[in-house]
Protein backbone atom coordinates (compact mmCIF):
# COMPACT_ATOMS: atom_id res chain seq x y z
CA UNK A 1 0.00 0.00 0.00
CA UNK A 2 1.40 3.72 -0.94
CA UNK A 3 1.69 6.27 1.22
CA UNK A 4 -1.18 8.05 -0.63
CA UNK A 5 -3.76 5.53 0.14
CA UNK A 6 -2.57 4.68 3.82
CA UNK A 7 -3.31 8.53 4.26
CA UNK A 8 -6.67 8.30 2.55
CA UNK A 9 -7.41 4.94 4.70
CA UNK A 10 -6.48 6.89 7.65
CA UNK A 11 -8.79 9.60 7.04
CA UNK A 12 -11.30 7.26 6.21
CA UNK A 13 -11.11 5.23 9.04
CA UNK A 14 -10.24 8.10 12.35
CA UNK A 15 -13.32 9.86 10.66
CA UNK A 16 -15.58 7.22 11.12
CA UNK A 17 -14.38 6.19 14.51
CA UNK A 18 -14.91 9.43 15.69
CA UNK A 19 -18.24 9.44 14.20
CA UNK A 20 -19.38 6.42 15.42
CA UNK A 21 -18.60 7.27 19.16
CA UNK A 22 -21.33 9.65 18.90
CA UNK A 23 -24.02 6.76 18.57
CA UNK A 24 -25.32 4.07 20.76
CA UNK A 25 -26.77 0.59 20.09
CA UNK A 26 -30.73 0.38 21.21
CA UNK A 27 -32.58 -2.37 21.08
CA UNK A 28 -36.28 -2.15 20.51
CA UNK A 29 -38.80 -5.17 20.79
CA UNK A 30 -35.47 -7.29 20.02
CA UNK A 31 -34.28 -4.93 16.82
CA UNK A 32 -31.20 -3.23 17.08
CA UNK A 33 -31.20 0.43 16.39
CA UNK A 34 -29.00 3.33 17.10
CA UNK A 35 -30.02 6.15 18.93
CA UNK A 36 -31.22 8.99 17.04
CA UNK A 37 -27.64 10.76 15.87
CA UNK A 38 -26.73 14.23 17.44
CA UNK A 39 -25.22 14.88 13.99
CA UNK A 40 -29.08 16.14 13.31
CA UNK A 41 -28.23 19.45 15.49
CA UNK A 42 -26.28 20.86 12.57
CA UNK A 43 -29.16 20.82 9.97
CA UNK A 44 -31.93 22.47 10.56
CA UNK A 45 -35.23 20.37 11.14
CA UNK A 46 -37.51 23.14 9.81
CA UNK A 47 -34.90 23.70 6.96
CA UNK A 48 -34.86 20.04 5.48
CA UNK A 49 -38.73 20.16 5.99
CA UNK A 50 -39.33 23.49 3.64
CA UNK A 51 -37.21 21.54 1.19
CA UNK A 52 -38.69 18.19 1.30
CA UNK A 53 -41.94 20.05 0.82
CA UNK A 54 -40.73 22.07 -2.16
CA UNK A 55 -39.07 18.95 -3.81
CA UNK A 56 -42.14 17.17 -3.30
CA UNK A 57 -44.50 19.67 -4.50
CA UNK A 58 -41.94 20.21 -7.69
CA UNK A 59 -41.56 16.36 -8.48
CA UNK A 60 -45.76 15.58 -8.53
CA UNK A 61 -46.01 19.14 -10.55
CA UNK A 62 -43.73 17.95 -13.58
CA UNK A 63 -45.17 14.47 -13.46
CA UNK A 64 -48.59 15.96 -13.88
CA UNK A 65 -47.19 18.41 -17.09
CA UNK A 66 -46.24 14.87 -18.30
CA UNK A 67 -49.36 13.02 -17.65
CA UNK A 68 -47.35 10.99 -15.31
CA UNK A 69 -49.20 11.23 -11.96
CA UNK A 70 -51.59 8.57 -11.27
CA UNK A 71 -55.39 9.79 -10.76
CA UNK A 72 -57.09 9.32 -7.47
CA UNK A 73 -58.49 6.72 -8.77
CA UNK A 74 -56.10 4.54 -10.53
CA UNK A 75 -56.29 0.71 -8.75
CA UNK A 76 -52.54 0.73 -8.08
CA UNK A 77 -52.87 4.28 -6.18
CA UNK A 78 -55.76 2.87 -4.47
CA UNK A 79 -53.71 -0.05 -3.52
CA UNK A 80 -50.74 1.63 -1.79
CA UNK A 81 -52.80 4.26 -0.20
CA UNK A 82 -54.83 1.17 1.44
CA UNK A 83 -51.16 -0.52 2.18
CA UNK A 84 -49.56 3.41 3.67
CA UNK A 85 -53.21 3.71 5.76
CA UNK A 86 -52.09 0.22 7.37
CA UNK A 87 -48.54 1.23 8.24
CA UNK A 88 -49.22 4.43 9.60
CA UNK A 89 -50.71 4.46 12.79
CA UNK A 90 -47.06 2.17 13.75
CA UNK A 91 -44.76 4.84 12.55
CA UNK A 92 -44.70 7.67 16.06
CA UNK A 93 -43.64 4.14 18.20
CA UNK A 94 -40.21 5.17 16.05
CA UNK A 95 -40.80 8.76 15.62
CA UNK A 96 -43.45 10.31 17.94
CA UNK A 97 -43.25 13.50 15.19
CA UNK A 98 -44.96 11.19 12.90
CA UNK A 99 -47.99 11.30 14.10
CA UNK A 100 -49.00 14.96 13.25
CA UNK A 101 -47.25 14.27 9.81
CA UNK A 102 -48.99 15.44 7.03
CA UNK A 103 -48.80 11.83 4.68
CA UNK A 104 -48.89 11.83 0.82
CA UNK A 105 -49.09 8.98 -0.53
CA UNK A 106 -48.44 8.95 -5.24
CA UNK A 107 -47.71 7.29 -7.96
CA UNK A 108 -45.24 8.55 -10.83
CA UNK A 109 -45.49 6.58 -14.44
CA UNK A 110 -42.16 5.66 -14.64
CA UNK A 111 -39.90 2.67 -15.43
CA UNK A 112 -38.12 3.17 -12.63
CA UNK A 113 -37.48 0.57 -9.80
CA UNK A 114 -37.78 2.90 -7.29
CA UNK A 115 -39.50 4.42 -4.24
CA UNK A 116 -38.91 6.58 -1.42
CA UNK A 117 -40.74 8.76 1.41
CA UNK A 118 -39.05 12.10 2.25
CA UNK A 119 -39.44 13.95 5.51
CA UNK A 120 -42.83 14.62 6.55
CA UNK A 121 -44.84 11.53 5.07
CA UNK A 122 -44.66 12.24 1.65
CA UNK A 123 -44.26 8.65 -0.17
CA UNK A 124 -44.17 8.27 -3.99
CA UNK A 125 -43.75 5.13 -5.86
CA UNK A 126 -42.71 4.63 -9.72
CA UNK A 127 -44.93 2.24 -11.40
CA UNK A 128 -41.39 0.43 -12.66
CA UNK A 129 -40.96 -1.21 -9.42
CA UNK A 130 -44.34 -2.48 -8.93
CA UNK A 131 -44.24 -3.97 -12.57
CA UNK A 132 -40.98 -5.32 -12.44
CA UNK A 133 -40.80 -6.97 -9.31
CA UNK A 134 -44.67 -8.26 -9.53
CA UNK A 135 -44.83 -7.31 -6.01
CA UNK A 136 -47.18 -8.68 -3.77
CA UNK A 137 -49.02 -6.92 -1.03
CA UNK A 138 -46.50 -7.79 1.68
CA UNK A 139 -43.84 -7.02 -0.66
CA UNK A 140 -45.01 -3.50 -1.19
CA UNK A 141 -45.12 -2.99 2.28
CA UNK A 142 -41.50 -4.30 2.80
CA UNK A 143 -40.45 -1.19 0.54
CA UNK A 144 -42.84 1.70 1.95
CA UNK A 145 -42.46 0.49 5.46
CA UNK A 146 -37.95 1.02 4.44
CA UNK A 147 -38.49 4.42 2.80
CA UNK A 148 -40.73 5.38 5.68
CA UNK A 149 -38.11 4.33 8.03
CA UNK A 150 -35.47 7.13 6.52
CA UNK A 151 -37.47 9.53 7.62
CA UNK A 152 -38.91 8.73 10.96
CA UNK A 153 -35.22 8.01 11.94
CA UNK A 154 -34.24 11.27 9.62
CA UNK A 155 -31.43 9.67 7.89
CA UNK A 156 -31.22 12.03 5.54
CA UNK A 157 -31.53 15.38 8.02
CA UNK A 158 -28.51 12.73 9.80
CA UNK A 159 -26.39 12.37 7.05
CA UNK A 160 -26.12 15.81 5.38
CA UNK A 161 -24.70 17.05 9.00
CA UNK A 162 -22.18 13.26 9.12
CA UNK A 163 -20.95 14.95 5.49
CA UNK A 164 -20.24 18.34 7.27
CA UNK A 165 -18.89 17.29 10.33
CA UNK A 166 -16.62 15.03 7.99
CA UNK A 167 -15.22 17.31 5.85
CA UNK A 168 -14.32 19.73 8.18
CA UNK A 169 -12.88 17.14 10.86
CA UNK A 170 -11.19 15.25 7.75
CA UNK A 171 -9.41 18.56 6.39
CA UNK A 172 -8.23 19.64 9.89
CA UNK A 173 -6.74 16.34 9.98
CA UNK A 174 -5.04 16.54 6.57
CA UNK A 175 -3.66 20.52 7.91
CA UNK A 176 -1.75 18.12 10.78
CA UNK A 177 -0.61 15.24 8.21
CA UNK A 178 0.86 17.95 6.23
CA UNK A 179 2.03 20.01 8.51
CA UNK A 180 4.25 17.19 10.29
CA UNK A 181 5.22 15.01 6.82
CA UNK A 182 5.30 18.34 4.15
CA UNK A 183 3.55 16.49 1.79
CA UNK A 184 1.57 19.18 -0.39
CA UNK A 185 -1.61 20.33 1.38
CA UNK A 186 -3.49 20.05 -2.01
CA UNK A 187 -2.62 16.67 -1.50
CA UNK A 188 -4.05 15.98 1.92
CA UNK A 189 -7.08 18.01 0.75
CA UNK A 190 -7.59 15.69 -1.91
CA UNK A 191 -7.03 12.89 0.91
CA UNK A 192 -9.83 14.73 3.16
CA UNK A 193 -12.40 14.62 0.19
CA UNK A 194 -11.81 11.09 -0.64
CA UNK A 195 -11.83 10.34 3.09
CA UNK A 196 -15.20 11.57 3.85
CA UNK A 197 -16.74 10.20 0.74
CA UNK A 198 -15.93 6.37 2.32
CA UNK A 199 -17.25 6.98 5.86
CA UNK A 200 -20.04 8.71 3.87
CA UNK A 201 -21.07 5.61 1.96
CA UNK A 202 -20.71 3.53 5.19
CA UNK A 203 -22.87 5.85 6.69
CA UNK A 204 -25.38 5.35 4.52
CA UNK A 205 -25.11 1.81 4.36
CA UNK A 206 -25.93 1.58 8.01
CA UNK A 207 -28.72 3.74 7.53
CA UNK A 208 -30.25 1.12 4.79
CA UNK A 209 -29.36 -1.97 7.33
CA UNK A 210 -31.60 0.11 10.21
CA UNK A 211 -34.11 0.95 7.70
CA UNK A 212 -34.28 -2.66 6.52
CA UNK A 213 -35.47 -3.93 9.96
CA UNK A 214 -37.74 -1.06 11.01
CA UNK A 215 -39.48 -1.07 7.97
CA UNK A 216 -40.34 -4.73 8.22
CA UNK A 217 -41.30 -4.03 11.86
CA UNK A 218 -43.89 -1.83 10.69
CA UNK A 219 -44.96 -4.15 8.21
CA UNK A 220 -45.19 -7.27 10.74
CA UNK A 221 -47.29 -4.85 13.18
CA UNK A 222 -49.83 -3.81 10.57
CA UNK A 223 -50.38 -7.37 9.23
CA UNK A 224 -48.63 -7.53 6.30
CA UNK A 225 -45.71 -10.98 5.92
CA UNK A 226 -42.51 -10.13 6.82
CA UNK A 227 -40.97 -13.05 4.77
CA UNK A 228 -42.06 -10.98 2.44
CA UNK A 229 -38.52 -9.12 2.84
CA UNK A 230 -36.31 -12.21 1.98
CA UNK A 231 -38.57 -12.99 -1.35
CA UNK A 232 -38.16 -9.14 -2.06
CA UNK A 233 -34.25 -9.16 -2.29
CA UNK A 234 -34.17 -12.69 -3.80
CA UNK A 235 -36.33 -10.81 -6.72
CA UNK A 236 -33.98 -7.68 -7.22
CA UNK A 237 -30.46 -9.95 -7.82
CA UNK A 238 -32.58 -11.51 -10.24
CA UNK A 239 -33.72 -8.46 -11.48
CA UNK A 240 -30.23 -7.18 -11.22
CA UNK A 241 -27.74 -9.33 -11.97
CA UNK A 242 -24.93 -6.93 -11.80
CA UNK A 243 -24.38 -5.55 -8.51
CA UNK A 244 -21.84 -2.98 -7.65
CA UNK A 245 -19.50 -3.83 -4.63
CA UNK A 246 -21.15 -3.36 -1.36
CA UNK A 247 -17.47 -1.68 -0.09
CA UNK A 248 -18.44 1.51 -2.49
CA UNK A 249 -21.89 0.99 -2.70
CA UNK A 250 -24.27 3.30 -1.29
CA UNK A 251 -26.75 0.05 -0.22
CA UNK A 252 -25.67 -3.31 1.36
CA UNK A 253 -25.64 -5.92 -0.89
CA UNK A 254 -28.84 -8.55 -1.50
CA UNK A 255 -27.43 -11.40 0.14
CA UNK A 256 -26.34 -9.48 3.28
CA UNK A 257 -29.62 -8.32 3.86
CA UNK A 258 -31.45 -11.63 3.22
CA UNK A 259 -29.26 -12.66 5.74
CA UNK A 260 -29.51 -9.69 8.33
CA UNK A 261 -33.51 -10.31 8.05
CA UNK A 262 -33.61 -13.63 8.51
CA UNK A 263 -31.51 -13.54 11.12
CA UNK A 264 -34.28 -11.12 13.08
CA UNK A 265 -37.39 -13.42 11.77
CA UNK A 266 -37.58 -14.64 15.36
CA UNK A 267 -38.51 -11.24 16.59
CA UNK A 268 -40.53 -10.35 13.19
CA UNK A 269 -42.45 -13.49 12.62
CA UNK A 270 -44.10 -13.09 16.20
CA UNK A 271 -45.26 -9.78 15.73
CA UNK A 272 -46.79 -10.95 12.40
CA UNK A 273 -48.30 -13.94 14.17
CA UNK A 274 -50.30 -12.05 16.85
CA UNK A 275 -51.43 -9.48 14.12
CA UNK A 276 -53.34 -12.35 12.61
CA UNK A 277 -54.28 -14.03 15.67
CA UNK A 278 -52.28 -16.72 15.78
CA UNK A 279 -48.89 -18.34 16.14
CA UNK A 280 -45.66 -18.35 14.26
CA UNK A 281 -45.92 -22.40 13.78
CA UNK A 282 -49.03 -21.74 12.37
CA UNK A 283 -48.21 -19.29 9.50
CA UNK A 284 -48.74 -20.40 6.33
CA UNK A 285 -45.45 -20.66 3.89
CA UNK A 286 -45.35 -17.20 2.22
CA UNK A 287 -46.09 -17.47 -1.06
CA UNK A 288 -44.47 -14.72 -3.76
CA UNK A 289 -45.24 -14.43 -7.57
CA UNK A 290 -42.13 -15.15 -9.65
CA UNK A 291 -40.31 -13.13 -11.93
CA UNK A 292 -39.94 -14.41 -16.01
Amino acid sequence: MTTFNRLVALCALSCSAALATAQQPLVQDGIQVREMSRFRVFISEEKLEQQAQLQYVGLLSQAQEKHALAPDNHPQLIRLRAIAKRLIPFAPRWNPAAANWKWQVNLLGSPQVNAFCMPGGRIAFYSGILSALKLTDDEIAAIMGHEISHALREHGREQAGKSATASIGLRLLGAGVAAYSGVDPRTTDYIANAGAKLASLKFSRDDEREADLIGLDLAARAGFDPRAGVALWQKMAQLNKQQPLALLSTHPGGQERIEQINAHMNVLLPLYARSKGTTPDRLAPYRTVALN
